[in-house]
């Protein structure tokens, strides 16, 4: 009766943690599939290889492989906080597949992970701050004028400026920013927020 029950709180705690922090802050149909198929997966997996003689630890293992490979080689590109988000929906399902005699324990770890979730992927935190690659028209050799130009650019603070690709003959110059824009209103969230002028995302 208590697996049971430790089902019952996974599905709940993935279909919070799918439909109630990722799809509202995010948007993502494809992954929302994705998460819940995961955790069902690794939660019907974990729960035949405990209930059978073959090495517990071995066979999730290689299911863990197996799952963690096609995040790896995925040919659309994911941002870490999905990745977090498969590395949540894994863990709740191995929670859920668990026996134990303390079903509070892994109740409480489950809620530990959503609280975890809610918080270091909600929006008001460091949401000052930036990423994004951009394509210069000019190629720009020195590093304090490129980010002088930058700041002007973006409005912002410039932290940390990596330049990827300095093109002299095309005078082009491809960097990734990360910057804080206190003090400025966005209408835009920071995963949709547009090239600004004269550069492209």
């Amino acid at each position: 009766m208590s697996q049971l029950i430790l089902f019952a709180i996974d599905i709940g705690a993935v279909a919070l943690l799918v439909f109630g922090l990722y799809f509202p802050r995010h948007r993502r149909r494809d992954l929302v599939v994705a998460y819940l198929g995961v955790n069902v997966g690794v939660l019907a997996v974990a729960s035949a290889l405990s209930a059978s003689n073959v090495g517990a630890g071995l066979g999730l293992g290689l299911a863990l492989f197996g799952v963690l490979s096609i995040i790896r080689l995925r040919s659309t590109e994911l941002d870490q906080h999905e990745v977090a988000y498969y590395f949540s929906a894994l863990a709740l399902g191995i929670l859920g597949a668990l026996s134990t005699t303390q079903l509070w324990l892994s109740a409480g770890l489950m809620g530990l992970i959503l609280v975890v979730m809610f918080l270091g992927d909600h929006p008001r935190l460091l949401r000052h701050y930036r990423h994004q690659i951009l394509v210069l028209d000019s190629a720009v050799t020195d590093h304090l004028a490129l980010v002088a130009q930058l700041e002007q650019l973006l409005g912002g603070r410039v932290h940390v400026v990596t330049v990827q690709r300095l093109d002299l003959v095309n005078e082009t110059t491809v960097v990734d920013v990360r910057y804080s824009v206190k003090g400025r209103a966005s209408t835009v969230s920071p995963a949709g927020t547009a090239a600004p002028a004269g550069a492209q995302r």
